[in-house]
């Protein structure tokens, strides 16, 4: 994780541009790169888990949670990236002409497309994330149990991107003229949001456990 968004971008010049004036990378690039993060972790406690002859009958599973993990984890920091990029897709169709009556017919519609487009990145986001809080809570039921508590950070880490990204997604759709044409997209980005929820918690259960 010492590069993001596959750029080549230091992690404290990430940090130092979120922290700028800059409107991106924001919220939403922030939460897929904290997915990402989780997804680590998940791999993490696979990769502690795996060829120990303690948990050899859980073997096969930690490399699946393992390759999923680096899947996962691939697809989230591409994700850092593309919503900063679908940010500046919207800001740019704000920024057509509003005058004649055919150029803001025209402007109209590309917001609309871009408003669509920016809430598919971070509901894109949030499927990752809550399938990443699958993996944590996998990881610490059956993992490694010296590294629970990094499984339990995983989940944790996974929800709070999750909840995040689905904000994006809540935000963009709202900024829509007809809001119909979004609300399938925010049905579906609760959904995972209660899913990360449900594995996050189950997750927390097995470390409390672990650590008292």
């Amino acid at each position: 994780m010492r590069e993001v968004a596959g750029g080549g971008q230091s992690l404290s010049g990430f940090v130092g541009a979120v922290a700028s004036s800059a409107p991106t990378p924001g919220g939403g690039s922030v939460a897929a790169h904290a997915g990402a993060l989780a997804a680590a972790l998940a791999q993490m406690v696979a990769g502690l888990t795996i060829g120990r002859k303690k948990y050899a009958s859980v073997d096969a599973e930690m490399k699946e949670i393992a390759l999923a993990a680096v899947t996962l984890g691939n697809r989230l920091s591409a994700l850092v990236e593309e919503d900063a990029r679908s940010y500046t897709a919207v800001s740019d169709a704000y920024k057509m002409a509003k005058e004649p009556v055919e150029a803001a017919v025209a402007r109209s519609a590309a917001i609309t497309i871009a408003l669509l487009g920016a809430s598919r990145v971070p509901l894109e986001t949030a499927r990752a994330c809550a399938d990443v809080c699958e993996l944590a809570e996998r990881a610490a039921a059956r993992g490694n149990s010296n590294a629970v508590s990094d499984a339990g950070v995983a989940a944790l880490l996974g929800e709070a991107a999750c909840r995040g990204a689905a904000y994006n997604v809540r935000i963009n759709v709202a900024a829509l003229e007809d809001k119909s044409a979004g609300q399938a997209l925010v049905d579906e980005v609760q959904q995972l949001v209660d899913r990360a929820a449900r594995h996050a918690a189950a997750t927390t259960a097995v470390v409390e456990r672990a650590i008292q």
